[in-house]
This record gives structure tokens, C-alpha cells and sequence, in this order.
């Protein structure tokens, strides 16, 4: 099944669901700094989307209220994310490294980690 494509609040409110697991619609609320914060309402109403999106679910009612959990990794949507974003530059990768070095954000470091996965990816396909 393909990851569903989020925008930018279904993934704040997805953010606050990794990292607290599950949570209630308030509780996503309070993750917002408070200059910031939507309506309790547009929460609501992003969470019954990204649940139709099957990418949270109810886990279980309390009083009123449920309490939701996500049902997509962190990990699956960010490649969800990188593939989208490579397919407005035709599935090529070359623009994107290039602003990420000119713009400082892509350390020696990362291309030292992206050496070993690629080694990793080669010993793998020779042993198939």
C-alpha cells in the first residue's frame, strides 16, 4: 500500500503522535507553541482526515474523547516525503545535492554515511 501524502499540519500532527505515541486530539493541541496553536478544531478536523488517510487510528475512548495513534512510521513518510520532492526534479537527485552542499546543510559527515549505505546496497546486490 502506498504512504498517503501528508501536508505540512498533518505532519506536525503526526510528529507529536511519534513522539508521544498515542495521544488525544487535545493532547496534539498542547504540542503547538502557543503563539501558534491551530483551533482545537482544525486539529479535529486534520486528525478525522489523516485517519480517512489511514494514517492514524483510534485506539480507544476515553469519557468523550478518543485517543489516536499513528499508524504510519516516521521513516515511510519521510520517504514518501524525498520521493515527491525527487519526482518534481524528474527523479534526479543531482539538483537537490548540489543545493544541499551550496547551502552548507549537507555535512562531510552525511557524505560519509551515504558512502557507507551505498557499500552496503553494492555487497547486498552482489550476494543476490
Amino acid at each position: 500500500m502506498a504512504e498517503p501524502k501528508l501536508t505540512k499540519l498533518e505532519l506536525q500532527i503526526m510528529e507529536a503522535l511519534w513522539t508521544q505515541g498515542k495521544a488525544s486530539i487535545r493532547e496534539i493541541q498542547e504540542t503547538f507553541p502557543e503563539k501558534n496553536r491551530p483551533a482545537y478544531t482544525t486539529i479535529q478536523t486534520t486528525v478525522y482526515r489523516l485517519e480517512g488517510k489511514s494514517a492514524v487510528r483510534r485506539i480507544k475512548k476515553v469519557g468523550n474523547f478518543h485517543i489516536f495513534e499513528a499508524t504510519v512510521s516516521r521513516n515511510a513518510a519521510e520517504r514518501r516525503l524525498i520521493d515527491d520532492l525527487l519526482a518534481l526534479f524528474g527523479g534526479h537527485t543531482q539538483p537537490v545535492m548540489a543545493h544541499l552542499i551550496e547551502s552548507g546543510k549537507l555535512t562531510l559527515e552525511d557524505v560519509k554515511e551515504a558512502q557507507k549505505t551505498l557499500r552496503k546496497l553494492e555487497r547486498k546486490d552482489k550476494s543476490q
